[in-house]
């Protein structure tokens, strides 16, 4: 029954994969809509419940918003470590490396199934409870990238652009009930607990994102260059855009990430901005 829906899925997207010349995404068409189900489920159902029952009163007490935000992470953490572990598998696939623009493997389809259908959810998450502009183009930005990635188009870096998801690690560990959300209801903001974990966000945001991320997309545009007369420009827009876009963002919220970090240990600590803390990987500290 469930691999005959699977099916279905594949050939039904098959003519429109067809049509905006991304042939690959029909192969994986039901991975993603897997995916888009699984992290709504998560966020929807899985989080509240087991939240409500670990954390009774920082959960249970919380206002509806508070409640959104805090599952919105926990959707985001349970992403970002499922990513990492299949990302890592294909860092060394021959295919890849020996066409870094138009290389392909089925391996890193599958990862970057995964990851779109994540992203659609992040994009609809960050649309319907919009806090921030960032977010929005976040979401919407990987969703375009990753989307056309089974062109196929440069999966050899949309699996190691997905080790920024390292940082989301702690982010969201730091927002939700085991850390900074916990430790705030407790009393314990700005003890030694709390300043190891936001030093070690700041440190793998910092690593993964600003350099690793400068590095990979400086590769990135040395590849796009050589194939510039080889795709088309909307391509060039996405890919080349929201590359830098990515970039932008990395940097604007590392420095809030520095200026809150700051503020949490050397002036008053402002519970109300903790609270209302947005997901999806990137959000205020």
């Amino acid at each position: 029954m469930i691999q005959d829906v699977r099916l279905q899925i594949r050939e039904l997207s098959a003519p429109i994969a067809q049509k905006l010349g991304i042939s690959k995404i029909s192969d994986f068409a039901d991975v993603i809509v897997l995916s888009f189900l699984f992290f709504s489920v998560v966020h929807n159902s899985l989080s509240p419940a087991v939240s409500a029952a670990l954390f009774p009163v920082s959960y249970g007490k919380a206002g509806k918003r508070v409640r959104n935000s805090w599952d919105i992470h926990v959707a985001s953490l349970v992403h970002a470590t499922i990513i990492i572990f299949l990302a890592g598998r294909c860092l060394n696939i021959p295919s890849l490396d020996e066409n870094r623009a138009f290389g392909w493997h089925e391996d890193a389809g599958f990862v970057i199934a995964i990851a779109t259908g994540y992203f659609i959810w992040d994009s609809v998450e960050s649309i319907i409870h919009f806090t921030e502009i960032g977010f929005v183009f976040h979401g919407i930005s990987c969703l375009l990238i990753y989307g056309l990635g089974f062109t196929p188009f440069v999966p050899y870096y949309g699996v190691r652009f997905l080790f920024w998801e390292l940082s989301t690690v702690f982010l969201d560990i730091h927002w939700t009930s085991f850390t900074c959300r916990f430790l705030d209801k407790t009393g314990k903001t700005g003890s030694t607990l709390q300043l190891v974990n936001g030093i070690a966000l700041i440190a793998t945001f910092f690593s993964v994102r600003c350099v690793w991320g400068a590095k990979m997309s400086y590769d990135f545009f040395v590849t796009l260059n050589g194939v510039y007369d080889q795709i088309s420009t909307p391509y060039v827009v996405v890919y080349g855009g929201g590359n830098i876009l990515l970039q932008v963002l990395n940097w604007f919220w590392f420095a809030k990430m520095m200026a809150a970090l700051k503020k949490r240990f050397y002036g008053k600590s402002d519970g109300h901005k903790v609270a209302n803390g947005h997901g999806n990987g990137k959000a205020k500290i």
